[in-house]
């Protein structure tokens, strides 16, 4: 089942990337991130440009983030001041990564940073991630409680001028801290087409020391409003975004989700996280060998 995708200027099999959304969509529902870090590499893989994986996968993740944001909202874990700061920095980062976009793009060096950056990203996610999950299966062999850490915002953050009180957070810091951090997560979602979760919410944590109860649904709030405005920037500025695509992918992702929902509940959430590891670093080694293999044509003719 082919179908030709406009942007993209290929045809594809329809099945296949539907394919590719369950699988992240699987993944989503059994570890609880959002997936999109996963979406652009897979569709590289497939043979999707960079630039147009990159955008059709924030268009997905838009659409992917609408019920878990409905579902917090109606559970009251949403900081709607904190995240509406988040909001302001993030359209701001989505404006820069406009122009560090097109920039790149004039330079013809735009799929090559953006396979640099999941790599480097990926790879060091996934080395983190590894490490906790080998220190909490070691934790529960032996039988040893891992010490909790105590819930404190940053020394530089509490350094930052003026203050604001955020009630539902658990927090009275300088509102600089969630601006910068949200204008760092709208480049990325420029640049990679990712949610930005899988950084949002530790830095959420560590950095400013929000409770966990209000992280996540903050988090997708964050996500949501900011790849609506990206993928709006995307379209008027880059044109890169493809409907179809993004379209075939939340069809998989919205099944994949309620599939691995209900596995997670099978498997014991340490295992989850090595697994979870495991797969992130699998793709950034094969993200790095994309970059360094030479392949059997150097050069090809597109005929339009």
């Amino acid at each position: 089942m082919d179908l030709y995708l406009p942007i993209a200027n290929l045809s594809v099999n329809a099945l296949v990337i539907i394919g590719l959304g369950g699988v992240v969509g699987l993944l989503s529902g059994m570890f609880g991130v959002g997936g999109g870090f996963l979406t652009t590499p897979l569709l590289i893989f497939y043979g999707i440009p960079p630039t147009v994986a990159a955008a059709s996968a924030a268009s997905q993740v838009t659409g992917a983030s609408v019920s878990g944001v409905v579902t917090h909202m109606s559970r009251g874990t949403v900081d709607f001041r904190m995240g509406g700061v988040l909001i302001a920095g993030g359209v701001v980062g989505a404006g820069l990564g406009v122009f560090i976009f097109r920039l790149l793009q004039s330079l013809g060096q735009i799929d090559t940073v953006i396979g640099i950056l999941y790599v480097l990203m990926l790879g060091g996610i996934g080395s983190l991630m590894a490490k906790e999950s080998i220190q909490a299966l070691i934790a529960l062999k032996t039988g040893k409680r891992m010490q909790a850490r105590k819930r404190r915002h940053h020394p530089l953050v509490a350094a930052l001028p003026t203050r604001w009180r955020f009630y539902r957070s658990g927090l009275y810091i300088s509102p600089l801290a969630p601006l910068l951090l949200g204008m760092a997560t709208g480049i990325l979602t420029m640049l990679l087409g990712v949610g930005g979760g899988f950084i949002l919410v530790p830095a959420m944590l560590y950095l400013l020391g929000m409770n966990t109860q209000s992280v996540v649904g903050t988090s997708l709030f964050q996500i949501l409003f900011v790849t609506i405005a990206t993928t709006m920037m995307h379209a008027m500025t880059t044109k890169a975004v493809d409907l179809v695509l993004a379209l075939l992918l939340l069809i998989g992702s919205v099944t994949g989700a309620q599939v691995g929902t209900r596995l997670s509940m099978t498997i014991r959430p340490e295992y989850l996280r090595i697994l979870l590891a495991a797969i992130v670093l699998l793709v950034a080694a094969r993200m790095a060998l994309g970059l360094g293999w030479r392949p059997d044509e150097i050069f090809t003719i597109d005929v339009k």
